[in-house]
């Protein structure tokens, strides 16, 4: 990603990021939004302002890469580390969307299950009731349960 390290200063304003930003640098389908958005990204990693994206960015931008542009799920996890690592962008729960990005590929699971089995072991929750078992099962220590 663009930029050297830093990041932002503490009193530099906070600015979300929305999917759609990283989906055009990530495919480059768009050059000329690619441009700009990059240029945010070095102002942002120079701490003129701290771009902020959730897991919810996260998870949409998994979802695009798989379902529309098709990507293989290491590509994925490659492009969703790299953003991770870009200075000037705080990813609020990085810690869990690091270790779903992980079992994402290891477990060859959904983002989302994968972030859920995360926050599940951060919260110290070890049983889920769920209709699709196939994935849950994947992980050691998550008890699955069928409603009924």
């Amino acid at each position: 990603m663009p930029g050297e390290a830093g990041g932002g200063e503490m009193g530099s304003e906070r600015i979300i990021a929305d999917t759609n930003l990283f989906l055009r640098l990530l495919t480059d389908d768009v050059p000329d939004q690619v441009d700009l958005f990059i240029e945010l990204l070095n102002k942002a990693a120079k701490g003129e302002f701290q771009f902020v994206i959730n897991p919810m960015v996260i998870a949409e931008i998994v979802w695009t890469l798989e379902s529309y542009y098709h990507l293989p799920k290491s590509r994925i996890q490659s492009q969703i580390l790299a953003i991770l690592n870009t200075p000037g962008l705080d990813v609020m729960d990085s810690d869990l969307v690091l270790q779903a990005i992980h079992w994402y590929l290891e477990k060859n699971v959904d983002f989302i299950d994968a972030f859920n089995a995360a926050w599940m072991q951060q919260q110290g929750i070890t049983s889920v009731y769920t209709f699709d078992q196939m994935h849950f099962k994947r992980f050691e220590g998550i008890r699955t349960m069928m409603p009924g």
